[in-house]
């Protein structure tokens, strides 16, 4: 209500009557929030200037461009593109919608499901890419910048921070990634396979996955594990790995053997079966044997043989703690590239 009646002004005075200065936000304060934000805006800016072209849509033959079944993005000039293996699902061609509109056939190079990822060719040149950068030194709270295409709607940017590190989740095949990047930069269904980018515009990450039903809970296969894949399907159409030449289960181990070998965890990886002229035929492991360390590493479950190996130079011996009929026992081993 607007009215003429006369307004009494209520002044604050201090005890000896002289008036009081109303607290202000100072001005260089509110000038270094306001510098604050536009440096971050001109961070995003600028990532999704460079990067923006490089994200493709990926879609499978009989899907309409609308609704794409995830999102890629470009790792070479000559038309190299990573994204996730739950997206190619099998599918040995597919389609990739540039951020112009244009469709380029996509074929797939090799797809590895243990880690989520997968290679993709388009039949062109002197295409914009991403470059992968260190996922090693990454940091928690470092700001993140996630593209992709979610429900189809192309050239979608969140951002978000690194909530945290060194986490682990299965893949497709049950096999452990590692390392995993949690972030809190939103995703939604068709974001799989988009790059994670630093403020450098650098891909620290692959989009992978979401938490159904939970906010801020992104995950990203880091960029060391990507840059691995790439390299093993460019060279060979597939990832290799080490393998024992062992099917092997995790069982519990007695107690009175537990105490009388002195061992720090009462599971041991039991093996099943012995592949025909596989590593662990030529070193002599058998069915029934128990594996409880490898290297001096204690062994608790195939994970942990999984982890071993993956950082294991090829070519090398690794030293087998064996328990066979109740005896303690070592035994080399040369792991072998698996097909």
């Amino acid at each position: 209500m607007i009215t003429n009646a006369p307004v009494t002004y209520i002044e604050d005075r201090t005890a000896g009557g002289e008036p009081i200065e109303p607290a202000r936000t100072p001005r260089s304060a509110a000038a270094s929030d306001s510098d604050l934000l536009d440096a971050y805006s001109r961070a995003v800016i600028a990532v999704v200037r460079e990067i923006g072209p490089a994200v493709v849509s990926v879609i499978g033959p009989q899907d309409d461009q609308r609704g794409g079944v995830g999102s890629g993005f470009l790792v070479t000039p000559d038309g190299f593109a990573m994204t996730n293996s739950h997206v190619v699902h099998g599918r040995r061609r597919l389609r990739a919608v540039t951020p112009e509109g244009d469709t380029l056939d996509a074929s797939v190079v090799g797809d590895d499901p243990a880690t989520d990822l997968a290679l993709l060719r388009m039949a062109a040149r002197d295409l914009p890419f991403a470059a992968l950068g260190d996922s090693e030194s990454l940091q928690v709270g470092q700001l993140v910048i996630a593209m992709g295409n979610p429900f189809g709607f192309q050239s979608t940017v969140s951002t978000g921070v690194i909530s945290a590190l060194g986490r682990a989740m299965r893949g497709e095949e049950g096999r452990l990634i590692e390392n995993i990047i949690q972030h809190t930069a939103p995703l939604n269904p068709g974001n799989s396979g988009g790059p994670l980018l630093d403020s450098r515009s650098r891909v620290i990450g692959v989009n992978t996955a979401i938490v159904a039903m939970g906010q801020g809970l992104g995950f990203a296969v880091p960029a060391k594990i990507a840059r691995w894949v790439i390299g093993e399907l460019m060279a060979h159409g597939r990832v290799r790995r080490l393998s024992l030449g062992i099917t092997a289960t995790v069982t519990p181990l007695p107690r009175r053997l537990v105490r009388e070998h002195d061992l720090l965890s009462d599971h041991a990886v039991a093996i099943v079966a012995v592949a025909p002229r596989g590593a662990a035929e030529a070193a002599g492991l058998k069915s029934g044997d128990l594996l409880v360390a490898a290297n001096g590493r204690i062994i608790t479950g195939t994970d942990d043989l999984h982890q071993i190996l993956a950082g294991f130079p090829s070519s090398r011996q690794l030293l087998l703690t064996v328990l066979r009929a109740n005896r303690l026992i070592e035994v080399p081993i040369e792991p072998r590239m698996g097909d």
